[in-house]
């Protein structure tokens, strides 16, 4: 099958190695002028793994990422453990794959060298889609520069804002979630020794809570800062903001946090405003369908955006594996798909209120009545994309 990939990021190259690999003739493209990923900090799951591995690529990720010893969860002004759970050779023993935290920009490369190997022409680049045309022979995707390509189906991993998905399911309104995530590194060099474990650590406090954990193998510290922003959002990657008020948004905090934003370089404080779109009732026509952040964009809240969108070009292969008619297909993907995603985008908004109470007393309590650990392996990381039984 001649498949159309629409965005080349992390979606669109994992399930691009996937289809590849599985033997259909897939062609990705890419409105931008060159390849690579924005951002630093990626997790990486057992859930999420099974279908690195099934490529190809999961010992190249395991090779260059930590692999936290727990999850932590803790105040934000005396830094108490409140809850933790442990991930490392607990969530190996498991799952049966790792959990894993790698640079995105090096994560990126990995997928990129498997899908070139696979095929060395697959990728375009400046292609910007902008439609498509479907009849029951076929499907045209249609680009910004006047050109075309045909083939069998078209699947938009084309992002927030997709028009792959605006055209499948009409225009979708973007909503500010009031949260805004400030984006930082710090080289490890600059830290004291064992400046703090290799685990998930997750601060919490009123209005704003902060997530730090190690990449690189361990030669970074990505720290995420989600504060509750009342001013003029932007959904950018790249907005750059004063340190000033990237270290007042944690003031009172523990010395640790208050540290690692003295740290920073102060030309690089990156603040990404926080947008949501309503959940779908459905993905797709008879020949395109998305994937992906296009699909199913979360809250970073749950740590498992990137993993979603690796699931999904998974069960696609599955799904064009199991029905012979290609609409069944796609609807056996969708069918298996928007629940799960569904899901994680739900317990990724819980999360916003749990890390973002307005006391001490109300985090204890909150954790008090839940464990995250027996929760998460109970549904979440136990997920093995190419076993689930379809339905």
């Amino acid at each position: 099958m001649k498949i159309l990939i629409a965005g080349a990021g992390l979606g669109g190259l994992s399930a691009a190695a996937c289809l590849l690999q599985d033997g259909h003739d897939v062609k990705v493209f890419e409105q931008a002028p060159q390849l690579g990923e924005i951002g630093a900090g990626i997790q990486l799951s057992a859930n999420a793994m099974h279908v690195l591995n099934h490529i190809g690529v999961g010992d190249s990720v395991s090779a260059i990422s930590v692999r936290p010893g727990a999850y932590v969860f803790r105040l934000f002004d005396t830094a108490e453990i409140i809850q933790e759970f442990s991930l490392a050779d607990e969530h190996l023993a498991l799952h049966k794959a790792p959990y894993n935290q790698v640079h995105r920009a090096d994560f990126y490369e990995l997928l990129l060298e498997r899908v070139q190997e696979l095929k060395p022409d697959c990728i375009y680049l400046n292609k910007k889609a902008i439609r498509f045309d479907e009849t029951e022979d076929g499907v045209k995707l249609l680009f910004d520069d006047g050109s075309s390509e045909v083939g069998d189906l078209v699947v938009g991993a084309d992002g927030v804002k997709s028009c792959i998905r605006d055209q499948i399911c009409g225009p979708v309104q973007a909503v500010y979630t009031g949260d805004a995530a400030w984006r930082v590194t710090v080289s490890t060099s600059a830290l004291a020794p064992n400046f703090i474990d290799e685990v998930m650590s997750v601060w919490m406090g009123p209005g704003r809570h902060a997530v730090c954990y190690y990449i690189r193998s361990g030669q970074i510290l990505n720290f995420v800062g989600a504060v509750e922003a009342n001013d003029e959002p932007d959904e950018s990657w790249t907005a750059k903001f004063p340190w000033e008020k990237f270290k007042s948004d944690f003031e009172g905090w523990n010395d640790k946090v208050q540290t690692i934003i003295d740290l920073v370089d102060r030309d690089a404080c990156y603040r990404w405003s926080m947008f949501k779109r309503p959940r779908l009732d459905f993905w797709g026509t008879k020949r395109a369908t998305i994937l992906g952040d296009a699909a199913h964009a979360t809250l970073p809240y749950l740590a498992q955006g990137a993993a979603m969108a690796i699931e999904d070009g998974a069960v696609l292969m599955r799904a064009l594996q199991k029905e012979k008619q290609l609409a069944d297909a796609l609807q056996l993907y969708e069918r298996n798909r928007i629940d799960r995603t569904a899901r994680v985008v739900e317990a990724s908004d819980a999360n916003k209120k749990l890390f973002h109470l307005d006391s001490v007393d109300e985090i204890r309590q909150a954790f008090a009545n839940r464990n995250e650990g027996a929760d998460r392996n109970g549904w979440l990381y136990s997920y093995n994309p190419l076993t689930v039984e379809l339905f």
